[in-house]
């Protein structure tokens, strides 16, 4: 498989400056005949999408959800108007490939747009499914997104442990998707842009395989994002590749500007 490539982008703002640096892969994984999973890694919007239905129903479903997306993109105003906007043309698309898809074929749509419309460049997490978004800052890795699961929907009403939730039969259920029959409205979250954070934007093909502590290792043993990238996809595949996998591994490097001196 081809190595994972970093790439940067700077970005100005009224008070100084963010570097990005960013790196992504998508691999089939072991056991899987096809890849259903699509990634977005083009500034300012960073996505992954896992699709699901049908022999290349889910594939379908992630790509034109990923298209769609990069239209929003290219155009340069990302915001959750235009992101739905394209998720509803998304699911417009799907539907029209009525041969391969129906009402059981959809997506997750998970990531980070970068919005430099304020004062203060801020990121924004969008989220439908069970992909996930992590920030590791100061240390620690935090999930920032909330599964769309049912798996999820049992540890919020203690009705399950974290530990039980694991390896639950139901592990692969999602209550939300970009589909035909589903609310295609994400849930966001506003994150301020600091210094020395590092997103991970990734399909559960990678949380079926490493644990939120292998994910820090990896992250604190390699500095550049292509390394963590390759070190986290041979990990999940050495440890059984049973899904296909998609990571994306973004960092920030924040510079303010000196005050003007009198």
């Amino acid at each position: 498989m081809p190595e994972p490539t970093t790439h940067a982008h700077t970005v100005p703002f009224p008070g100084g400056t963010l570097e990005l640096r960013w790196a992504e892969a998508t691999h089939q994984g072991r056991r899987r005949e096809n890849n259903q999973d699509a990634v977005l890694a083009q500034y300012p919007l960073f996505v992954v999408a896992d699709g699901m239905g049908g022999h290349i129903g889910g594939e379908i479903a992630s790509a034109r959800t990923v298209e769609r997306l990069r239209e929003v993109a290219d155009g340069g105003v990302v915001d959750p108007e235009t992101i739905e906007d394209a998720l509803g043309r998304a699911v417009s698309d799907i539907v029209a490939h009525t041969e391969t898809t129906d009402d059981g074929t959809g997506t997750t749509v998970t990531g980070v747009y970068l919005d430099t419309g304020g004062a203060e460049p801020s990121w924004v997490s969008l989220n439908i499914g069970d992909s996930r978004v992590y920030l590791a800052r100061g240390g620690g890795l935090a999930q920032v997104t909330t599964d769309h699961s049912v798996v999820q929907e049992l540890v919020a009403s203690g009705r399950l442990s974290p530990e039980e939730a694991e390896n639950h039969p139901y592990g692969n259920v999602i209550t939300r998707a970009v589909g035909p029959s589903d609310d295609i409205s994400p849930d966001y979250v506003r994150i301020d842009a600091a210094d020395g954070d590092r997103f991970v934007i990734c399909s559960d093909g990678l949380t079926k395989e490493l644990t939120d502590y292998g994910i820090l290792h990896f992250l604190s043993e390699h500095h550049d994002p292509a390394d963590a990238v390759s070190a986290m996809l041979h990990a999940a595949l050495e440890n059984g590749g049973r899904d296909n996998i998609t990571i994306i591994v973004l960092d920030v490097t924040r510079t303010d500007s000196s005050p003007a001196e009198d």
